[in-house]
């Protein structure tokens, strides 16, 4: 088996460092980080004693054992049919009014029809666990050849072999693979859902172990941190070879992940069934319940309530009429032979009579407990979600994606939505970013009109001005636009236009030794991976977020070709502003500081040919412009002004900085950063981020690029729509006031005539606090402004009642607005406004936002989003609406409903949500019509009967009617009607907003009506 040489390996190990280190042990052994691994050692008495659990797998809710009783709980759980089951039971006795089959019969075809459904789901899931268990995996053997084996007998410390394309057994700890660097490429969609190649590497130390004479001689010890669900973090220690190495995630092979671009890879299994990351990830989200079925059970407790007071008034008369019929010693109705009766009818014991009675009759009037109804509602709402997932409206072509309802409990609430809270960046845009504009050095560069100045201009009525985008020392020719492409082409990710700098001409700017800084940093920062087609020799490039694809797609079309990444090196074919010929250039990669939310930026440490040490580093502004040095601030009013601009457009912008280091500066930062990527306990990447920080300060501005995140197909018309229909919409998004502002007006959220109510910390006293330092002082400044502008906003919406009003908070205000004492009068406020942005938000402030107006308002409420940052409000909400985009499937996965892209919400709630909360209704009203009005009619009955407790039907039609639901029910009240006209006029009335289906008003009326219309059938002429 050959091994691909390390030419071939085309990625960048993050950090390169020797794997050979003196780790801090302080938290291996401990409790949380007590497992040990014997490698390839299946004989050692220590690793049979420790006896890990399996690698067998069970995602079922029941077994071959306990399925019935287990079932038979959950079934029985519900109050109605534990009501049943008694009264079935008591049918046996003397007591029924009826045989007891009448009663048992529809008990047992309701129960067993619900049991086996979920028989048939759960043996769908078990076909699923059976296929997984049963895969093959390649195992070295005591003969010391590899032997293929099921997963399910898989056990921790077993050395395997996994090929291209194949999915890992276990969470595995890579030794080898078929490039000399340990290296190998790995597809995590089943975890994340990000399409993307993530990179692993082994150690060093082990990168070599892949022919049969150094497995054989393998053998190793792993300590590291228990099971747990953290799929982005692993602590633990190698002991091989007599010394010990620090093991972290890069090392790790997740179960379900798959392999690619790399021949084989040999691993070690660590984890195993369902101490795997993807299964102790494996939770149930959080159970959700609609409001239908919730008032559902209030009624069926109404109805249990008039179930017991006609039984006891029944009773009471029985026990007057049973006296009467014993008086003075004579029998007044002699034909019923009281002489000779049994103490369910004895006149000398009246009082215990009319007990027994009062049994008897809560097994005659039970007719009022509609005992099918569950079961029909299930048949109905499965039978509505196969509507949604086969809607041929809502089915995305370009990415072969339908709509699919996750749950089938929650389709009626579709039609109640009141509120709408939506992420932005790929839920409202495509999220397939492309480079427009730059400012380098002081000077604004690209000519692009995006859709939100288009937007802007015709609000104003007037084109989009150019003119504030070029410097006035300009000269009239360089003032025409080129449209063309250099290649004749579009480009995707690149949509930039400007002479000046395009096809070379960058050179003879005024800057050009900063304009090549400035690409430098696009070609170089960013963990991008190259693909040459060995064909076409087109370069493809796999990147970790679309950003970073666009610059580095903008650097090669600007002369900065990134083309090859080994382990320790970039290489660019560049263009030499000295000789204006293309060279080859190679940079020595010695680190990269990742980025994080909560660093906001990223940034590579590299040494030139000349042996230059550049630090180049990119970011958001709101943390780089403070890291700038007094000398690297020479065009900051200029590159700040650029930014307000490109984000008044609707743009995404980061800053672009760097730094020359001295030798002994960096050699004294490498120790510290080293020792903390080394050390081996919980605060670890605190250390690594303290480190980083200490590095990334005294920076040089370069200037800051502006990417466009293109609206998605179809969201103004969407958007316009919803809110015709009365439904209220809150954008909660990270960017900047300003471009999530124009975003609005561009999607319609915003619309002209509105009133914008701005409540913002960016005001000179919070700034001149901020500079102070005082943290108590601006807290206190803080609230106060919040409180403030909160006051105005309401003062201004009371007394223009007629106006239509738009609310805009930014991250910092809503820190405070969601304080207890302000909570209330910021949601009054917002309640007030037809649409409302919050900006700057963090996914925590998110689901708090989603939480506050769910449970404060008390009306549904409906989430959407795109990425992982999302999962917290699409769980917090009502309903959660994944969209299957860019940012993987982890919005998906969290989510009640998964769409391909956010127009296709009209449908599926002024459509879908529509009908199916006016179907449910109706079926449910039938339901308790039916039931109250055939129990009713007994009570009349009874009244003329002296109350004697007999049934006016026979046991057959009794049987009949209790069943008839599950059928008639379902295809009658449950699927009438069409939908064609409902996006047609979608007003409040008729489309989007609840209806009085199953008002509390509507339904005690309808059951008074019924009460009326019983009674007068059961009156003799």
């Amino acid at each position: 088996m050959t091994r691909r040489k390390i030419h071939w390996s085309k990625l960048y190990s993050f950090s390169c460092i020797p794997h050979r280190r003196e780790p801090r042990h302080d938290q291996v052994g401990q409790r949380g980080y007590s497992r040990v691994v014997h490698c390839n050692d299946p004989d050692n008495p220590e690793a049979v004693q420790l006896n890990y659990r399996g690698n067998y797998v069970s995602t079922t809710k029941y077994t071959a054992t306990n399925f019935i009783p287990k079932s038979l709980f959950e079934q029985f759980r519900r109050v109605a049919n534990v009501y049943f089951l008694v009264v079935a039971c008591v049918s046996f006795s003397p007591l029924a009014p009826y045989t007891a089959l009448s009663v048992l019969a529809p008990l047992i075809v309701v129960i067993g029809a619900t049991m086996a459904k979920e028989a048939v789901e759960d043996w769908r899931r078990r076909k699923q666990d059976i296929e997984s268990n049963n895969r093959e995996a390649e195992v070295y053997g005591k003969d010391h050849c590899f032997h293929e084996t099921r997963w399910k007998k898989l056990h921790v410390g077993d050395l395997v072999r996994v090929h291209k394309d194949e999915y890992f057994p276990a969470d595995l700890f890579l030794i080898s693979s078929s490039y000399e660097d340990g290296i190998c490429y790995v597809e995590t969609m089943n975890l994340d859902g990000e399409m993307n190649l993530k990179l692993k590497q082994s150690l060093e130390v082990t990168s070599s172990i892949c022919d049969e004479s150094s497995l054989k001689e393998f053998k190793a010890v792993i300590r590291c941190e228990d099971p747990n669900e953290n799929l982005y973090s692993f602590v633990g220690n190698l002991h091989y070879g007599g010394k010990e190495y620090s093991l972290s995630l890069k090392q790790i092979l997740l179960r379900d992940s798959k392999l690619k671009n790399t021949d084989y890879i040999h691993g070690v299994v660590v984890f195993t069934g369902h101490d795997t990351k993807v299964m102790q990830n494996s939770t149930d989200p959080p159970s959700k319940r609609s409001k239908i079925e919730r008032r559902m059970d209030k009624i069926i407790y109404i109805l249990f309530t008039t179930l017991i007071t006609i039984s006891f008034v029944g009773s009471f008369f029985f026990g007057i009429e049973t006296r009467k019929d014993l008086s003075d010693g004579k029998y007044r109705r002699w034909y019923l032979r009281p002489d000779d009766t049994t103490v369910f009818y004895d006149p000398g014991r009246a009082p215990l009579a009319a007990f027994f009675h009062f049994l008897t009759g809560l097994m005659l009037y039970g007719y009022l407990i509609p005992i099918s109804l569950y079961v029909s509602i299930e048949i109905v709402k499965v039978l509505q979600s196969i509507f949604i997932n086969q809607d041929m409206d809502m089915y995305h072509a370009e990415t072969d994606r339908p709509a699919r309802a996750r749950t089938s409990n929650l389709n009626e609430e579709l039609g109640q939505i009141d509120t709408i809270l939506s992420d932005k960046t790929g839920t409202l845009t495509c999220n397939s970013m492309e480079f427009v504009k730059c400012s380098i050095a002081g000077v604004a560069y690209g000519r692009g009109e995006t859709q939100v100045e288009r937007e802007i201009a015709g609000r104003k009525k007037e084109p989009a001005a150019e003119s504030s985008e070029i410097s006035s020392g300009e000269s009239s020719d360089d003032k025409d636009v080129d449209t063309s492409y250099p290649s004749g082409r579009h480009i995707k990710g690149f949509n930039f236009h400007d002479k000046r700098i395009m096809n070379g001409r960058w050179v003879n700017e005024p800057n050009h030794d900063v304009i090549q800084k400035f690409f430098w940093v696009l070609a170089i920062c960013h963990t991008v991976i190259p693909d040459v087609d060995q064909e076409s020799g087109e370069i493809h490039y796999e990147a970790e977020s679309p950003d970073e694809a666009s610059f580095v797609i903008a650097a090669r079309e600007l002369g900065f070709e990134f083309f090859e990444r080994k382990q320790t090196t970039i290489s660019l074919h560049e263009l030499d502003f000295e000789s204006g010929t293309k060279v080859d250039r190679n940079y020595e990669l010695l680190h990269i500081l990742e980025f994080s939310g909560s660093r906001k930026r990223m940034s590579v440490i590299v040494r030139s040919e000349e042996g230059r040490l550049l630090l180049l580093s990119k970011g958001a502004d709101s943390v780089m412009l403070e890291r700038l040095s007094k000398e690297g601030r020479s065009f900051l009013a200029e590159t700040r002004d650029h930014i307000n601009k490109y984000s008044e457009a609707g743009l995404r912008t980061l800053v672009i900085a760097y730094r020359e280091l001295g030798e002994d500066e960096y050699r004294i930062w490498e120790d510290e950063f080293v020792k903390a990527k080394t050390a081996v306990s919980a605060d670890r990447d605190a250390l690594i981020d303290a480190a980083a920080d200490k590095i990334e300060r005294d920076l040089n501005l370069l200037g800051a690029t502006a990417v466009e995140d293109k609206l998605q197909e179809g969201v103004p018309e969407c958007m316009e729509k919803l809110s015709e229909g009365g439904i209220k919409i809150w954008v909660l998004t990270g960017d900047k006031l300003e471009t999530a502002v124009n975003i609005g007006y561009a999607c319609k959220l915003l619309r002209k005539g509105m009133r914008l109510i701005t409540i913002t910390l960016d005001s000179p006293e919070i700034e001149a606090l901020e500079k102070q330092g005082d943290r108590d002082a601006l807290a206190k400044a803080s609230l106060e402004s919040v409180r403030k502008q909160i006051h105005e906003g309401k003062s201004l919406s009371a007394k223009e009642k007629t106006g239509s009003f738009g609310l805009i908070i930014d991250g910092r205000s809503l820190n405070f607005a969601l304080k207890k004492d302000l909570e209330d009068s910021f949601l009054d406020l917002a309640v007030k406004c037809a649409s409302v942005i919050c900006c700057r938000s963090s996914p925590k402030q998110k689901a708090l936002v989603t939480r506050m107006v769910k449970v404060k308002i008390g009306r549904t409420t409906l989430s959407i989003g795109d990425g992982a940052n999302d999962v917290s409000m699409l769980q917090e909400a009502d309903i959660g609406v994944g969209i299957s985009g860019v940012e993987g499937m982890q919005a998906v996965m969290a989510s009640d409903f998964a769409i391909a892209q956010f127009r296709f919400l009209e449908r599926l709630l002024l459509v879908h949500g529509h009908w199916c909360y006016r179907r449910i209704s109706m079926m449910i009203c039938y339901f308790f019509y039916k039931n109250i009005t055939f129990g009713f009619t007994l009570f009349w009955f009874e009244a003329y009967a002296s109350f004697s407790g007999q049934p006016a039907y026979n046991d057959c039609i009794l049987c009949y009617t209790r069943r008839e639901c599950k059928t008639s029910s379902s295809t009658g009240p449950g699927f009438s009607g069409g939908c064609p006209m409902v996006l047609e006029a979608p007003s409040s009335s008729s489309s989007a907003q609840p209806t009085q289906s199953l008002g509390r008003r509507s339904g005690l009326k309808g059951s008074w009506l019924t009460m009326r219309s019983s009674g007068s059938r059961c009156t003799p002429a």
